[in-house]
């Protein structure tokens, strides 16, 4: 018997998903939307093999506009950037993407359910208008595992300090700018000052770093290895900071836009925007923190194993596996320290933003 949504029967061609529906179907049975939208929620069945169905799964409601998971909560907010920073969606076609946007689209009128993961982790939420691929915070761990192994390379030369630092920072750069909160307009010029500032920042950082471990006689040998290999997290961590205040000071100046519980633009705010970059620069200080801190430690114990020292030339790809998988824990816990549209009382921001608001709270997007 074909399945049956809302008097619809889904068409053969449709993308499937999970469980072989087809791929709407199955966005919708996992966010709990009913075909009309309404608040209630679904029980769709889960299949265990061939034989037949199991046990009912319950998922919230849903809500055009909102997250799939509650954002007041880490884990709430950790299980909805794992669907942001999937590499998955580094894959999805125009005409997928397309399909995605105008799911949402007919969802307002009542006649499909809802398919948002692909369109939130692609499109900017203030201009609506693709990513870069490499700058997507999908492709943040495909596209910078490659630099991390470069930046924990064992015995580096001041030359190779400074093109593995400029790179990291280069592409820290492009994400924080391509990330931000675009509700004002930001001149080429800004991103250039910012540009040039990080990149400086963060090799003269790593390079004073590595000076002065190089000049510490009293270490042994084997002791000023293992230090160096740790100096990239200050130089980066540090360097983080300077990147992004440097490529979003723009918004310090001018304010970013705060919205009502209504989605309403309610005035622009130069306190708010104090507080997206503070939020996002934290998460920039803890995302390097596993994977600089974790691999160095791992791969000083697997070095020892008889594996690696009779095989040498597995080194360097171990290295890369282990760098990829600390990669992928650090990102979606650090970007979930703070919700993507941060709420903040109206009497913490300027008078004439309380003044245009009978709420007691409004919205503003932090960027990622």
């Amino acid at each position: 018997m074909p399945l049956v949504w809302g008097g619809k029967t889904p068409s053969p061609s449709m993308p499937r998903g999970g469980c072989g529906w087809p791929r709407p179907i199955a966005a919708a049975a996992r966010r709990g939307a009913g075909p009309g939208g309404g608040g209630g929620r679904l029980k769709w069945w889960r299949l265990r093999g061939v034989r037949g169905m199991a046990e009912p799964a319950e998922y919230p409601p849903f809500q055009l506009g909102k997250p799939r998971f509650e954002q007041t909560s880490f884990y709430g907010r950790f299980r909805h950037f794992l669907d942001i920073v999937d590499p998955r969606t580094l894959f999805v076609t125009e005409s997928r993407l397309k399909e995605a946007v105008q799911l949402l689209e007919d969802y307002k009128h009542g006649t499909l359910p809802p398919g948002v993961t692909n369109k939130e982790a692609i499109i900017h939420p203030d201009t609506n208008e693709k990513i870069f691929m490499p700058f997507r915070m999908s492709g943040y761990i495909p596209f910078g595992t490659p630099i991390v192994v470069g930046l924990l390379l064992p015995n580096q030369t001041l030359a190779s300090t400074v093109f593995w630092q400029w790179l990291n920072q280069s592409h820290n750069a492009c994400v924080n700018y391509a990330n931000r909160n675009a509700t004002k307009p930001s001149p080429t010029s800004k991103f250039i000052q910012g540009y040039l500032g990080a990149v400086i920042s963060a090799v003269s950082i790593a390079v004073g770093l590595n000076v002065l471990v190089q000049r510490a006689n009293k270490f042994t040998p084997a002791t000023r290895l293992l230090i160096q290999r740790f100096v990239p997290f200050p130089a980066v961590a540090s360097a983080n900071i300077c990147n992004v205040v440097l490529m979003r000071h723009t918004e310090l100046e001018e304010g970013i836009d705060v919205l009502d519980s209504n989605g309403n633009i309610v005035g622009s705010s130069r306190i708010a925007a104090k507080h997206a970059l503070i939020e996002t620069a934290l998460t920039r200080v803890v995302l390097p923190m596993p994977i600089l801190v974790l691999p160095p430690m791992i791969m000083s114990i697997l070095e020892k194993t008889s594996l690696l020292r009779s095989r040498p030339r597995m080194v360097l790809p171990v290295q890369g596996i282990v760098c990829l998988a600390a990669f992928g824990l650090a990102l979606p816990l650090a970007i979930s320290l703070f919700p993507q549209m941060s709420e903040i009382e109206t009497s913490r921001l300027e008078p004439e933003i309380a003044m245009a608001t009978t709420g007691k709270a409004v919205v503003y997007n932090k960027g990622l």
